[in-house]
């Protein structure tokens, strides 16, 4: 047995949710924590509610500049997160309204939300997300590379895809909603909680549905593959043991998706399910049938077939 290997994989789930879990730490601290405590002791200390929306805004852009230079790019939910701030800031100021600067939160949300909608003709953005979470190198994204091919398995992640979209314009129409209607500090309070609170419901939802593909899966591997299709079956333990990459066909049956039955070419023969020995037997049993045949002409008095051989 490899150990290093087993190494690797029990650190591979420990880092992950290590990220995670700092990632969750940053939101919490940097978009939402510090933007509120800010706003709340610039606003004791005298300043204008415009002056200390504009000032509580530069926590997320420096943590947006911060980890375009650590990773060494700007990703776009970044750059649109960036260009909000700025507008809104902008706006502002040149209007003397605290409005525009809460609602430039909402830019990037019907952004993200229209780009979900419009990938539904192509690779569902939500896909493409999950890819780069798990990495494409991975064994888990190497699995979801292969997969993609069946119609079943994209219609899950359109669904999951359109789910998101849907769900992040209603959250920009309710942001914009209570900005416009509440007092500064509800509605400052509302539009840095409320993404977030969509964002682990959606998360929620993905994973139950998810769940739900992978029980309809597993009861569709019990009841058997209906004619016309053949159910597929999870790789052995022994494979995943040894550690190759899970074949499509252990993805097909935890997602639910039954993989089409093979095309027939013309003139090409199916061959029989039966095992090998029971052919065998069925074909000399075969050829005892066509050796005692009667030929097509009647058999004549001598009680003689056609090949010549006695009838009994």
């Amino acid at each position: 047995m490899d150990s290093s290997s087993d190494v690797r994989r029990t650190a591979e789930p420990a880092a992950k949710k290590g990220g995670w879990l700092r990632s969750v730490i940053t939101v919490a601290i940097v978009d939402i924590g510090a933007p509120l405590a800010a706003y709340s002791a610039l606003r004791s200390a005298g300043l204008t509610a415009v002056t200390a929306l504009v000032l509580s805004g530069v926590f997320p852009a420096v943590s947006v500049i911060f980890g375009a230079i650590r990773h060494r790019r700007l990703e776009v939910v970044g750059a649109l997160v960036l260009a909000g701030i700025a507008v809104g800031a902008v706006l502002g100021l040149v209007f003397q309204s605290p409005r525009p600067v809460m609602a430039e939160g909402s830019v990037p949300t019907v952004v993200f939300a229209v780009g979900c909608l419009a990938s539904l003709r192509g690779r569902p953005l939500m896909f493409g997300f999950a890819m780069e979470f798990i990495g494409p190198d991975s064994a888990k994204g190497r699995e979801m590379t292969d997969l993609w091919q069946y119609d079943g398995y994209r219609h899950v992640w359109r669904v999951i895809t359109a789910a998101w979209g849907a769900a992040f314009l209603l959250e920009a129409a309710l942001r914009v909603v209570v900005i416009y209607t509440a007092s500064a500090d509800t509605a400052l309070a509302v539009s840095k909680v409320t993404p977030w609170v969509f964002v682990g419901v959606m998360s929620a939802a993905t994973v139950a549905y998810g769940s739900y593909r992978k029980r309809k899966g597993e009861r569709m591997a019990a009841a058997g593959a209906p004619a016309g299709a053949s159910q597929v079956r999870p790789p052995s333990p022994e494979t995943a043991q040894a550690g190759s990459a899970p074949s499509p066909e252990g993805g097909l049956v935890s997602w639910g998706v039954r993989r089409p039955a093979p095309r027939r070419s013309s003139g090409s023969r199916t061959r029989s399910p039966l095992p090998s020995s029971a052919r065998a037997a069925r074909g000399r049993w075969s050829a005892v049938r066509r050796t005692f045949r009667p030929g097509p002409a009647s058999t004549g008095a001598s009680g003689r077939g056609a090949t010549g051989s006695r009838v009994s």
